[in-house]
């Protein structure tokens, strides 16, 4: 018997929670692992959005293989490291566009496509978008890392099923046509309990520091959202991929995580009573 779409999203969901689960409890090397897999398989997705088909396989490996080596620097040296890992990741790029143009221009094709800087740009994004975002991960405890992930879960799913029961009027139909007010307002609930049923058992903040803690999280989830769901209908996209059953691809779930973990580590920084 085949599984309903629904039943699919709930196996699927199930399966990424025990994955995240075992690497968060065994640390180290696991870790490391579950961020290159989220950043290879995020930009590949990204990269064949832009440039779909067989062709430009070639243009999804570099950008797996320079996302890789921010991901490992950032293990190796922090948020610096990163830093400057992106910096090389540009001048390999542009060194490749001077290639790519020099060729062009020897071809006698100065306007092509293909003397364009497109393709370099495109993965300059993949890799702000991923690798860039996912890093701030390194800079967290467990039960930070735990924080975050439910606080975007819990907004998705809250949103998910209580758009699906009351949602009538669209919050944004431009960019997002079947997300709703009402599923906007249930995830925003949801995240705000389930951030402060979480943060009081840590003890470190009153009640009203974890409640707003779960809106502003709740708020850049929704909007990373919306900018992930405006990318696939300028690209006339339905899902970023097909890898995950009754979700679609992987951008497609951790689309709202890649604005909430940055947020989350600037609001630690302003607010030093959050656990670190």
């Amino acid at each position: 018997m085949q599984a309903t779409p629904h039943q699919q999203r709930i196996l699927t969901a199930g399966l990424a929670v025990a994955l995240v689960t075992l690497a968060l409890w065994q640390g180290g090397v696991l870790v490391t692992l579950l961020l290159l897999a989220l950043c290879g398989l995020g930009q590949w997705e990204f990269t064949a959005m832009f440039r779909p088909g067989a062709g430009h396989t070639n243009l999804r490996i570099t950008a797996v293989a320079l996302g890789a080596a921010m991901v490992l620097a950032a293990q190796a040296g922090g948020p610096t490291a990163a830093l400057w890992a992106f910096a090389a990741c540009f001048w390999i790029l542009a060194l490749r566009f001077l290639v790519r143009y020099s060729r062009a221009q020897r071809r006698g094709e100065p306007g092509a496509r293909a003397a364009q800087f497109t393709d370099e740009l495109i993965l300059l994004c993949s890799l702000a978008y991923l690798p860039l975002m996912l890093q701030f991960f390194l800079l967290l405890s467990t039960r930070e890392i735990i924080l975050v992930v439910l606080s975007t879960t819990v907004s998705d799913t809250a949103a998910f099923y209580v758009g699906t029961w009351l949602g009538k009027r669209r919050i944004w139909p431009q960019v997002s046509p079947k997300k709703s007010w009402a599923g906007s307002i249930g995830g925003l609930a949801g995240c705000m309990l389930a951030v402060a049923a979480y943060g009081l058992r840590l003890g470190q903040a009153p009640l009203w520091a974890w409640l707003v803690l779960g809106a502003l999280l709740n708020i850049s989830a929704q909007m990373g959202d919306f900018f992930e769901s405006a990318l696939k209908r300028s690209l006339a996209v339905k899902d970023s991929g097909a890898l995950l059953p009754g979700h679609g691809g992987l951008l497609d779930r951790i689309d709202s995580l890649l604005l909430a973990l940055p947020c989350y580590v600037l609001l630690r920084l302003a607010l030093p009573f959050f656990p670190q």
